[in-house]
């Protein structure tokens, strides 16, 4: 009776060991060190605050696009530990230029395409002329850089 005691108790006292040591085992990084992980994977995005909270990611502030916000929670999904990722960041608005600003900022920029001209109205710009196939990409991206309401491209290509 008593030897069967001694192994009833040394088996509880294994469960009650093996226990805690696969306790241990399953527990991995702490929400404070998932927190300075997904900072440090999203310190590129200026903007971006990062809670933890058992292993879940709150992403909250404002960035200047989509793609940054994008950027930030696919980084915040990339570290290991995260269970899940709550992207609440704001994106900035998008301020339209006014026309008189804007047609300074246009005409500066079209010193370096020749042969396009442009008009600007109610924060529509409206491009003529002719330009070059390999130059119409930097063009239209300079041109959508400056924040118009819309860019209308009348340009023909050579």
């Amino acid at each position: 009776m008593m030897q069967k005691l001694k192994s009833i108790m040394a088996a509880g006292l294994m469960m009650v060991a093996m226990s805690a040591v696969i306790t241990a085992c399953k527990s991995g990084p702490s929400d404070a060190e998932l927190t300075a992980s997904v900072q440090s994977a999203t310190s590129s995005t200026p903007g971006v605050n990062v809670s933890v909270a058992k292993g879940v990611v709150t992403l909250s502030g404002e960035v200047a696009d989509d793609l940054a916000k994008t950027a930030a929670e696919n980084a915040a999904k990339g570290v290991a530990g995260i269970k899940s990722v709550t992207n609440s960041l704001t994106v900035k608005p998008v301020v339209i230029n006014p026309d008189i600003a804007l047609t300074t900022a246009v005409n500066a920029t079209l010193t370096a395409f020749k042969g396009v001209t442009a008009d600007v109205k109610d924060g529509v710009i409206t491009l003529r002329g002719e330009v070059k196939k390999a130059d119409l990409p930097k063009l239209m991206e300079a041109m959508q850089s400056l924040n118009p309401k819309k860019v209308d491209n009348q340009l023909s290509s050579k």
